[in-house]
């Protein structure tokens, strides 16, 4: 439940919509929702930390991810689900008509929002075969809140295209760059920016990349500083991080716990 929705429950209670013990009961789940034998939902989390859990569709059943999806839809106006495969879509689409799906980067997400979004967030990736971890990173930017630019395919065998952007590099209030290969992207671009850079290895490459293992490395020995690294192929928890950094710099400073507080 996100602070704007507990907002209208209070308004409607005081506005004799909802009765006081109505509004208790629903207040009373906000711990935590126990859903079949497979889920505990932490409804909690919105208020807490401003975004509500999302869903790692990964290694769930079909029938799990609509029953965790349904839920958090009934209760939150943004819903994500990640790595949500084409063939898993396919099956439960029609079962979650409110939702819309993006099948290069696999999310599945709900977005009744009516926020106005926040400019700040820039993503730029070394190659085309990049994009699909990039436009993870992007929509889930997106959906937190953040306006978000894309500046693709700028890698470091062709320097003078990422140079090309640099008016739009300095613009941005966090940067995500997503490299495979050598990684050496977001160490050039770290170096040229006073913005947090989040780093994202790809497993894009042949065989001595080690499945982007070679690019987590080269990312992690940067000498460029105020570069964070993330996990390889986490588009995901770059642009949870890019959107939190993002919201922070746009209210002054002051955490989202602290803004959702009233502190």
């Amino acid at each position: 439940m996100e602070e704007a929705v507990i907002r209208r429950l209070l308004d409607d209670v005081r506005n004799g919509v909802v009765t006081t013990d109505a509004a208790v009961g629903r207040l009373r789940e906000l711990s935590f929702e126990t859903v079949g034998d497979f889920a505990r939902l932490d409804h909690h989390r919105a208020l807490r930390r401003g975004f509500p859990e999302v869903i790692f569709a990964q290694g769930k059943t079909p029938e799990q991810v609509v029953r965790i999806f349904q839920r958090l839809e009934e209760r939150n106006e943004r819903v994500l689900a990640t790595r949500v495969s084409a063939e898993m879509y396919a099956e439960i689409g029609a079962q979650l008509p409110g939702a819309t799906y993006h099948a290069l980067p696999r999310l599945l997400m709900v977005d009744r929002s009516k926020e106005e979004k926040i400019p700040g967030v820039l993503v730029a990736t070394a190659g085309t075969a990049d994009m699909p971890v990039a436009e993870e990173a992007a929509i889930t930017a997106e959906l937190m809140g953040s306006g978000v630019e894309r500046v693709y395919d700028v890698g470091v065998a062709g320097l003078h295209r990422l140079l090309s952007q640099n008016d739009r590099l300095q613009q941005a209030r966090v940067i995500i760059a997503v490299a495979g290969m050598e990684g050496a992207l977001a160490s050039v671009i770290t170096g040229l920016v006073a913005v947090p850079v989040i780093a994202v290895p790809t497993s894009v490459g042949y065989g001595a990349s080690f499945q982007g293992l070679a690019a987590l490395l080269s990312m992690l020995n940067s000498c460029a500083n105020g570069m964070s690294v993330v996990n390889i192929d986490n588009g995901f928890g770059a642009g949870y991080l890019a959107g939190m950094i993002n919201r922070q710099v746009a209210n002054g400073g002051k955490s989202q716990t602290a803004v959702l507080n009233g502190i």
